[in-house]
């Protein structure tokens, strides 16, 4: 069973969300593996629930996979899970990133250079203007441009990276084969043509105000920096300003006129430290180390400094040729120190640094990256 499809296929189960995929993970459940009586064991001992273990031992077959895996690909979606290498690694220094990416479009988009642009529903000409000035100058400059699809602010800023034949992210709050807004239907389908439109939901979720702020937070996540242009002094432009703060990167500014309303976010956001912004350059220069193409070498090279704790490097040190290595012999070798379910913990948390890669049949083999 392929960890992929079965992330997928548990990622579709009623009432499986985030906190619940953590658990299951981190009582040593890959959803690879058959759900055999020591794991749903492991299971209630690890706080999930009595109703999701029965829920769980009900849909969790292959023909449910089969299923899940069936309906992505009728409607063309790709998926991306946090264990697969195309997974973008900013998004893995957040907190709670998502298990889950379903993508229509170009997927590689998601691990290129990119910069946030969002704000107010409602823009004033001069709110529109500037963001036609300031996109283009950014996609000329190499980045990607990440947005929410929303009318306003969100929706020029992908037709300009569109007009400009740039590329830009849409990350919705509804499912990724969801239009929302509806009168974005042109927009939608050029930019699952040339760019990339992206959801943690399952397909088929229909847009309800609790997604949106989870949706901010993917958005700033994929991004160096976030742009905001226009916004009230509460809206959902300033919870991706928000995120984008803690999660320790940069957070940009358009002034506006001290009489209008949109203005009023993004003045108190400058007032609180954001960097104001009247051209490309006052961007462009918070980001002398980039150049594009220069993100890959730097995740290459980030991919090679893990630390590992004492129990990860006895594992690893199971691992004494580049031969796969059957899950069953790992356990043979690691039994007198360790328990059943603690190796497998530790080969989840090795999965996660990209130390070991697990292969068809439980079979795991060690990253040949990261060999002294």
């Amino acid at each position: 069973m392929d960890l992929r499809d079965g992330l997928a296929a548990i990622h579709h189960i009623p009432g499986v969300g985030w906190n619940t995929m953590a658990r299951l993970l981190k009582a040593g459940f890959l959803p690879d593996q058959d759900l055999t009586p020591s794991v749903i064991d492991a299971l209630r001992h690890n706080g999930i629930s009595p109703k999701m273990v029965k829920l769980l031992k009900q849909k969790w077959n292959p023909a449910w996979i089969k299923q899940v895996k069936e309906g992505l690909k009728n409607k063309k979606i790709e998926v991306i899970t946090y264990f697969c290498d195309e997974y973008p690694l900013l998004l893995k220094e957040i907190a709670m990133p998502p298990w889950v990416l379903y993508i229509k479009g170009n997927a590689g988009l998601l691990r290129e250079t990119s910069l946030a642009v969002v704000g107010t529903r409602r823009p004033t000409p001069y709110g529109l203007k500037v963001t036609k000035q300031l996109v283009r100058e950014m996609v000329e400059a190499g980045f990607v441009i990440a947005s929410g699809m929303a009318n306003g602010i969100d929706g020029a800023a992908h037709r300009t990276a569109l007009e400009h034949r740039g590329k830009t992210v849409a990350v919705l709050g509804c499912g990724a084969d969801v239009v929302y807004p509806k009168n974005h239907r042109a927009l939608y389908d050029e930019i699952v043509r040339t760019g990339a439109v992206v959801s943690e939901s399952i397909p088929g979720t229909t847009p309800h105000p609790g997604l949106f702020p989870a949706r901010n937070r993917i958005i700033s996540g994929l991004s160096r920096g976030t742009l905001v242009i226009e916004a009230a002094e509460r809206s959902g432009s300033l919870i991706t300003a928000d995120f984008s703060l803690e999660q320790g990167r940069e957070v940009f500014a358009v002034p506006g006129p001290i009489t209008s309303v949109q203005s009023r976010g993004t003045l108190q956001l400058i007032r609180q430290g954001a960097k104001c912004v009247v051209c490309g350059n006052d961007i462009l220069e918070e980001f002398y180390d980039w150049t594009p193409g220069k993100q890959k070498q730097e995740e290459a090279h980030d991919r090679q400094k893990q630390d590992f704790d004492e129990k990860e490097e006895k594992i690893l040190s199971y691992f004494d040729t580049d031969e796969p290595v059957p899950l069953p012999l790992l356990l043979e070798k690691g039994g007198r120190e360790f328990p059943p379910g603690e190796i497998q913990r530790i080969l989840l948390q090795l999965e996660l640094k990209k130390a070991v890669l697990q292969l068809p049949g439980a079979r795991f083999v060690r990253n040949s990256f990261d060999r002294s």
